[in-house]
């Protein structure tokens, strides 16, 4: 059977293709006895002692209708935010997170006395980040606390500068990748030459957050007292390096 020249056309044409496709891979991965590394990917982490706390605080009240629930939630709002002021919190340091009146549920008020079942009829909420130095942790959530914020505890550590603790767990993941490439060296009998490549894949930041549950506390009897004893977290950073090491 005579095939037919426009088929074996085609086909040349495609096997072509298929040969530079192999050619422009080749060009982009080439191992030879002249260019012999090893591939390592290795993950570690860096740890440091925060230096910025996000302490979160926030308030809850009823009323009797929406109108008195509202401006009672208005006077404690702008009390606390006075007073974090005058302690030193920066406008921008100090960011709403929600805020919401409602009606309260027939079922959060049937254990309740009468009396207490009418004046919790409305319920307003609201809450803040403040942005602080982790010294100044205790301190600011004394504050809020004294000046009203009945839902207040919460407390997530970090750093100031993210970008100098996740460089140096890539630098803690590249010292590991060399140490690892080193014994695949000394295992395959040859000697661990110059890195050649390195990338570098930074994974998600661990904050650890202080074990103080939120605290509710009654907003009319909450008194001026000391701060409670709070110290700052460390926070983790961790890199995963891919790294090439000739081989001599």
């Amino acid at each position: 059977m005579k095939a037919c020249p426009t088929f074996i056309h085609t086909l040349a044409v495609a096997c072509m293709g298929c040969l530079l496709f192999s050619t422009a891979d080749a060009q982009q991965i080439k191992v030879d006895k002249n260019n012999r590394t090893i591939d390592v990917t290795a993950t570690d982490s860096a740890t440091a002692m925060a230096d910025t706390a996000l302490v979160h605080i926030g308030y809850q009240v009823y009323g009797p209708d929406s109108d008195t629930a509202y401006a009672h939630a208005s006077q404690v709002s702008n009390a606390i935010s006075k007073t974090l002021s005058n302690a030193g919190v920066a406008k921008g340091d100090m960011e709403s997170d929600e805020q919401n009146i409602a009606e309260t549920q027939p079922y959060e008020l049937e254990k309740l006395p009468p009396t207490e079942q009418t004046k919790r009829k409305f319920r307003v909420q609201q809450s803040w980040t403040v942005k602080t130095k982790a010294k100044d942790a205790a301190k600011i959530l004394n504050f809020a606390i004294n000046a009203g914020a009945n839902q207040s505890g919460k407390i997530d550590w970090a750093m100031a500068d993210d970008k100098a603790l996740e460089a140096q767990a890539a630098g803690n993941a590249l010292v590991r990748a060399r140490a690892i490439a080193e014994q695949m060296a000394s295992g395959l009998g040859v000697k661990l030459g110059d890195l050649v490549y390195a990338s570098n894949v930074a994974e998600q930041r661990n904050i650890l957050p202080v074990p103080v549950g939120r605290m509710q506390m009654s907003m009319a009897a909450a008194p001026a007292t000391k701060p409670l004893s709070i110290s700052p977290r460390k926070v983790s950073k961790s890199a995963t390096v891919t790294a090439i090491f000739a081989i001599e």
